[in-house]
This record gives C-alpha cells, sequence and structure tokens, in this order.
C-alpha cells in the first residue's frame, strides 16, 4: 500500500533499465500472505473481544483493559482492509474499487496504524506508572482519566492520518488506476510525509517503549532482589524482551526502506537499480510483516496471559 505512491513515482521519473513491474508469482504470493494475515488478525482479535467481555479487575486493571480493547479495535479494522490490497497487488498495483473506496480504505490503513503503535505506546506508560506508584505511597498517587487518554490518542492518530484523507485519491499511470496519494509538488512533500510516518509510528515509540520497559525492569529487579521474587522478574523480563522486539523487528524493515526513499525523494540519494529493485520485491513482503504484528498484538498482550489462557479453557 505504500509502494504506490513512492516505486510508480519514481519509476516515471527516471529514465531506468528496468522491469516495468514486479513478480507475477510474488504477487500472488504477498496476496496470499495478506488473505492469511487477515484471518489470523480477525480470529486473534475477535477472540480478545470476547475473552475481555468475562474480565474484570481492580482500576488499574481496567486501565489495562480499556486498552487491548482499543488496541484490539485498531488492529481489527486494519487487518479488514487487508482483502482490498491483496487485489490491488494481485492486480500490479491497479485499484478495481474507485476513487470513494481509494480514500477510504488508505485512510482507515493510516488511521489504524498510527493507532495501533500509539496504544501499545500507551501500555508501555502504563505499566511503568503501575509498577512505580506501587513502591509509592498509594495516598500520592494520581490517577490518570484513561478515557481522556484513549480519546486523545485516536484523535492524534486521525490527525496524523489527515494528509491521507485528503491527498489519496486514483489516478491513471502509464494505462493503469493506481490509488496512491497525489500530494502537491511531488517528491519533497511525500519525503515529508513518509519521514512523518517514520518519526511518529517507529523512532518515537521505539524510544517511549524501550525507556519506559527498562526503567520498568530497573524497578521490577529491585523489588525482587528484597522480596526473594527473581523468578517473576525473570518472566517479565522474557516478557518485555518479546514485545519490544517483536515490534522492533516487524516494523524496523518497512521503516528502513521507507526512510531509504525519504532520502532519494530528498536528492540526498541516488535513485538507482537497487532502490528500484529494493522497492518493487522487498518492501511488499516488509509491509507484509508489518501487518504481521496486528496478528501478534493479541498473543502478546492477551493469549500469553495466564488469566487470559485459563479463561480459553473454559471456552
Amino acid at each position: 500500500l505504500w509502494v504506490n505512491a513512492g516505486v510508480q513515482e519514481g519509476v516515471y521519473n527516471y529514465d531506468m533499465d528496468v522491469p516495468a513491474d514486479g513478480s507475477p508469482a510474488l504477487r500472488v504470493l504477498i496476496s496470499v500472505v495478506y488473505s492469511l494475515v487477515c484471518a489470523a488478525g480477525l480470529l486473534g482479535n475477535l477472540l480478545v473481544f470476547l475473552l475481555m467481555k468475562t474480565r474484570r479487575g481492580g482500576s488499574q486493571r481496567s486501565s489495562i483493559r480499556l486498552f487491548i480493547l482499543n488496541l484490539a479495535a485498531t488492529d481489527l479494522q486494519f487487518v479488514l482492509t487487508l482483502p482490498f490490497w491483496a487485489a490491488d497487488m494481485a492486480l500490479d498495483f491497479s485499484w478495481p474499487f474507485g476513487a470513494a473506496m481509494c480514500k477510504i480504505v488508505l485512510s482507515v490503513t493510516v488511521m489504524n496504524m498510527y493507532a495501533s503503535v500509539f496504544f501499545l505506546t500507551a501500555m508501555s506508560i502504563t505499566r511503568y506508572r503501575a509498577v512505580a506508584s506501587a513502591l509509592r505511597d498509594r495516598r500520592r498517587r494520581r490517577r490518570c482519566p484513561v478515557r481522556w487518554v484513549i480519546a486523545g490518542l485516536w484523535a492524534a492518530a486521525t490527525l496524523a492520518s489527515l494528509p491521507t484523507a485528503v491527498f489519496a485519491t486514483v489516478r491513471g499511470v502509464a494505462g493503469e488506476r493506481l490509488c496512491l496519494l497525489g500530494l502537491p509538488d511531488g517528491r519533497p512533500w511525500l519525503a515529508l510525509y513518509h519521514l512523518q510516518k517514520t518519526l511518529l509510528a517507529f523512532l518515537l515509540p521505539v524510544l517511549v517503549l524501550s525507556v519506559c520497559y527498562l526503567r520498568l525492569l530497573r524497578l521490577v529487579r529491585l523489588r525482587s532482589m528484597r522480596g526473594g521474587r527473581a523468578r517473576r522478574s525473570s518472566r517479565l523480563t522474557r516478557s518485555i524482551t518479546i514485545v519490544v522486539l517483536s515490534f522492533f523487528l516487524c516494523w524496523m524493515p518497512n521503516h528502513a526502506i521507507t526512510f531509504w526513499g525519504v532520502l532519494v525523494k530528498l536528492d540526498l540519494l541516488r535513485f538507482d537499480r537497487t532502490y528500484y529493485m529494493v522497492h518493487m520485491y522487498v518492501h511488499p513482503l516488509t509491509v507484509c510483516l508489518a501487518h504481521a504484528n496486528s496478528c501478534l498484538n493479541p498473543v502478546l498482550y492477551c493469549l500469553m496471559r495466564r488469566e487470559f489462557r485459563k479463561k480459553m479453557k473454559e471456552l
């Protein structure tokens, strides 16, 4: 989905001896992967809703529960766009659904990508605050209005995706109808658009996740040393490592190639055959990997927890 505005622009603005389109076998493979990710994401996130329906807890657990529910909602909407992109990919980026659906599907995809990352980041902050406040006087603890935070995160995701909603369009390129971003003045604006995506949806969240979870590990280890809870500390260390690594590994390849494209569009690097081939053949695979994070989220944040596994056995 991100390839249309980037690669197609490059293809028709540079005179290079490169193939006109990607491998048909690769396109079919990616379409199948999109469909599988959609099915797995639907199953996992609907299961989260089912398990959360029977979940009860204290105020802090209620906060985490609300974040998980909203994360599942964003991931659910995210994977529901995949059948459209699977068809788009199978047809060699020829968009068959019309201009209105292009704007809707692309906007929903981008908004929920931002929302998913924002909720993951908010959950890491909430977890750190929960542990840190438990080590202090509870009477001094300031409660955060979670529902207002959630509303703010949705508003931030909507605002971040506003350029997509405004400029998403269907344009004819070399006889094909492509769903892409019709940004003004071409490449510099497209570079800024992708730079915003890399900063807001990857670099800043990775920084916040790393800082929060490193400080959380430090607090828990200090507490376990005092109370002899080394086993619990080890479990938490393992789960935190899995959460951070899964986010980083799923999204890093996509954002690395996106940032490479930013440097090319700003004329800081050359548009060459290597860049074209990576965008044509590797970039779609990184999009699949990024989408797979929507399947991992319900497993990492819900189904790995002991109480939820117990609930699953009761279903």
